[in-house]
C-alpha cells in the first residue's frame, strides 16, 4: 500500500482522485492507494472528495515535513494551482527533507491563438500598470490579490471571486460580483457587454476551467493582460492523471 498526500484545491485534483479510485480496473499495476487530499481553505464551502480530506495550511516547511513523518506518507502528488507558488515551494522542500517521493500534476499554459490581443505581464503589479487610463477590466484573479490593483483610481473593475473580499480589504473602484466563471463563451462575452468591458486580467492557469472568458474576449477583440506563471521548482511534472498512476506503479514496483 502506498500512503499518498495529495495537494489539491483545484478541478485536477478532483478528477485525479476519481481517476484514481477507478485506475484499478483499468491499469492492474496501480498499487492500493490510502488518499489523503490537502485543501487550503481558500473557498469557505469546498466541494467533497471522496477520499480522507484535511482543509488548513500546513505552516511552512518544518510542519508539512513533520506531517509527512507523522503520517508515514509515502508520496505526494501537488496538484495545487499554477499559481499557488508558496505550496509548490514547500512541498518541495519538505519532501527533500523527508526523503519522500514528489510529483507535480501540472496543466499546461494557455498559449495565444490567431485572433488574441494578449498583453504579457510577467505578474499582477506589473498588470495593474499595463491598463491604460479609463479601462473597464473584468478582475479575473480570485480575491486575494485584488488589491493590488487598488492603487488605479483611474480605472472600473468588475471583480469576480466566489467568496467575498476580507473586510477593509482595499479594492479598486468598481463592482463586486460573487460567482464562479461562466462555462461557456457565449456567457462571458455576455457579461462583458453588459458592463462595457473594455479589458480582461487573467492569469495563466491553462485547462478548460476559465478558459471561456479567453475566448470570449477574442471574439469581442477586447485586449487581455495575461499574467504569466510564477516560477516552479525542477523536478518530476506530469500533466495527466494517467501519467500519476504510471508513476505510482514505478514506485511500488521499486519498492517491492
Amino acid at each position: 500500500m502506498i500512503r499518498l498526500l495529495i495537494l489539491g484545491g483545484t478541478g485536477d485534483a478532483r478528477k485525479l482522485v476519481q481517476y484514481l479510485a477507478d485506475a484499478p480496473s483499468e491499469l492492474p499495476a496501480t498499487p492500493t492507494l490510502h488518499i489523503t487530499v490537502s485543501l487550503a481553505g481558500a473557498v469557505a464551502a469546498p466541494k467533497a472528495y471522496p477520499c480522507r480530506t484535511r482543509i488548513g495550511g500546513f505552516g511552512g516547511v518544518e510542519r508539512l515535513a513533520a506531517y509527512l513523518a507523522a503520517e508515514r506518507i509515502d508520496a505526494v502528488v501537488d496538484a495545487t494551482h499554477p499559481f499557488a507558488a508558496g505550496i509548490t515551494a514547500n512541498a518541495h522542500a519538505a519532501c527533500g527533507q523527508t526523503g519522500t517521493s514528489l510529483l507535480r500534476l501540472l496543466r499546461p499554459a494557455w498559449q495565444p491563438v490567431a485572433g488574441d490581443r494578449w498583453i504579457e505581464a510577467g505578474d499582477l503589479e506589473e498588470a495593474a500598470r499595463r491598463l491604460p487610463a479609463g479601462a473597464r477590466a473584468l478582475l479575473a484573479i480570485g480575491r486575494k490579490e485584488v488589491g493590488v490593483f487598488a492603487g488605479r483610481r483611474d480605472i472600473w473593475c468588475l471583480m469576480r471571486m466566489i467568496d467575498p473580499p476580507s473586510p477593509g480589504q482595499a479594492l479598486p473602484p468598481g463592482e463586486v460580483l460573487l460567482a464562479r466563471p461562466e462555462a461557456r463563451e457565449e456567457a462571458e462575452a455576455a457579461l462583458c457587454r453588459r458592463h462595457g468591458l473594455t479589458h480582461v486580467v487573467a492569469k495563466n492557469s491553462g485547462g478548460g476551467w476559465g478558459y471561456a472568458k479567453i475566448a470570449a474576449a477574442r471574439a469581442l477583440g477586447l485586449p487581455v493582460v495575461m499574467v504569466s506563471r510564477p516560477p516552479e521548482p525542477d523536478g518530476n511534472r506530469v500533466s495527466r492523471a494517467e501519467d500519476v498512476a504510471g508513476w505510482l506503479s514505478r514506485l511500488r514496483a521499486a519498492g517491492s
